[in-house]
């Protein structure tokens, strides 16, 4: 997560909080708010960062950006603003305030997405991203192959992740089609920690995640995919 930005809100007061979404995920918001919500829609949820860590993710055109929520005593913090309540705090969203990230791009907080609209397959058109080790090289992609981790840049979109030397390429190393997919699972068999596998009729391949939150994150992504393709979806 890019920008920062603090408060102090209990857990109760928060589930009061029609836009405040506990246990969405960083990849499920992203998709979220990218297939169903507009330019400056917005919402809060809880962070793994910590028990009182929060992020506010705001949509910003083609992208989402999160900023950082924490407690600080009884202050909500935002940027360089303090308010002394709950209220406050939602009162100044309610005034569309516009925000700044540390890309430049400037963002209005216009609409609040609320959690409690029914939502179909929120990851269906939205393109995940991220960078993780692979432990089979591109040509040696068979259980028995000696480890070589390497680090490749992965994205999923649909039915096909992609994986390439690294963001720069437009050209992936290899294209894997999930409707051959036969499990998504965690690995302990590897030398490496947060590590899980795509099992294929053919082949297996083993990759590293950089936390377990990350981890847990697209083995859940990817085991929705593969619901979805079972269910003719």
């Amino acid at each position: 997560m890019g920008d920062s930005v603090r408060s102090d809100c209990t857990e109760d007061g928060l589930e009061s909080l029609s836009w405040y979404h506990h246990d969405l995920t960083r990849h499920a918001t992203e998709a979220l708010l990218l297939t169903n919500g507009t330019d400056g829609s917005y919402l809060l949820r809880k962070s793994h960062e910590g028990p009182d860590s929060y992020a506010l993710s705001v949509r910003a055109k083609d992208s989402v950006k999160h900023f950082h929520v924490t407690h600080s005593g009884f202050t909500y913090t935002f940027g360089f603003n303090e308010f002394s309540s709950l209220k406050d705090f939602v009162g100044h969203f309610a005034n569309q305030p516009l925000i700044g990230s540390e890309t430049g791009t400037l963002i209005v907080l216009k609409n609040p997405y609320p959690r409690e609209v029914e939502e179909p397959s929120i990851y269906e058109s939205v393109r995940v991203h991220t960078a993780m080790q692979t432990g089979r090289t591109e040509d040696d992609l068979i259980p028995s192959a000696p480890s070589s981790w390497k680090t490749r840049w992965f994205t999923l979109n649909r039915n096909e992740l992609k994986y390439y030397k690294d963001k720069m390429f437009t050209e992936p190393i290899r294209t894997l089609d999930l409707t051959e997919c036969t499990a998504v699972q965690f690995d302990y068999s590897q030398d490496k920690t947060n590590c899980f596998c795509l099992v294929f009729p053919e082949r297996t391949f083993y990759l590293c995640a950089k936390t377990s939150v990350e981890t847990d994150e697209w083995i859940k992504i990817l085991r929705w995919k593969l619901s979805q393709i079972k269910k003719g979806i």
